[in-house]
C-alpha cells in the first residue's frame, strides 16, 4: 500500500464489510473472525471510504455535512490507523 495522501482513494479492505447494525445502533465492520463497532466519527468517515473519493473530497463532505472546519488532520489519522488494522486500503495514486 502507498503513503496515504488527500488524493488517496481509501476503501473497506478485503476480507470486511462494512454495514449498519440497527441492534448495536452504529456502523459496524464484519469480518470472518468477528465484528468491530464503531462509534459515530468512525462510522462517518467509513461509510464514505468507497473507493471513489480522494481523502480531499472526503474530509470535504465531512466538513459541509456537520459544518466544520479544520477536520483533515483527524480524518487523515483515522485512515492511517484503520490502515494498519487493515480495515482500510488504497492503490498508488499517479
Amino acid at each position: 500500500m502507498s503513503a496515504l495522501t488527500l488524493a488517496s482513494r481509501p476503501r473497506v479492505g478485503p476480507g470486511f464489510r462494512l454495514q449498519w447494525e440497527a441492534v448495536q445502533n452504529c456502523h459496524v465492520l464484519l469480518y470472518p473472525e468477528g465484528m468491530v463497532k464503531l462509534n459515530g466519527s468512525a462510522g462517518e468517515i467509513m461509510t464514505r471510504c468507497d473507493g471513489e473519493r480522494d481523502v480531499a473530497a472526503l474530509v470535504a463532505e465531512l466538513e459541509s455535512a456537520f459544518s466544520a472546519r479544520g477536520l483533515q488532520a483527524d480524518v487523515l489519522g483515522f485512515i492511517e490507523m484503520a490502515a494498519k488494522q487493515r480495515w482500510l486500503t488504497w492503490e498508488a495514486v499517479a
